[in-house]
């Protein structure tokens, strides 16, 4: 009787921490693109990818890619950084 009222207790628990995409707003977190609802996650990594592009190329003009030791791990970064100011600065208001 005790293994089965702790067992509800952590069911409850989980159903309840795994609400959905819901916001304030009650309303998921997408926009509007040529009448289909696009996640708004996928469009900040499409431009956190895209600014670590220009970056990159920048980079490369100015010839401090060389300086670079762990570039994978900077341009993953990077792309994390941005992926999160896109998010701040489009969505989150």
């Amino acid at each position: 009787m005790k293994r089965s009222y702790s067992m509800f207790v952590c069911m409850a628990v989980l159903l309840a921490l795994v609400e959905g995409c819901r916001s304030m707003r009650d309303r998921s977190p997408t926009f509007d693109v040529v009448g289909s609802y696009f996640p708004a996650w996928m469009a900040c990594i499409i431009g956190g990818i895209l600014l670590t592009l220009v970056t990159r190329q920048l980079l490369i003009g100015f010839k401090l890619n060389t300086h670079l030791y762990a570039a994978p791990v900077v341009y993953v970064c990077m792309t994390a950084l941005f992926t999160m100011a896109v998010w701040l600065a489009f969505f989150k208001g």
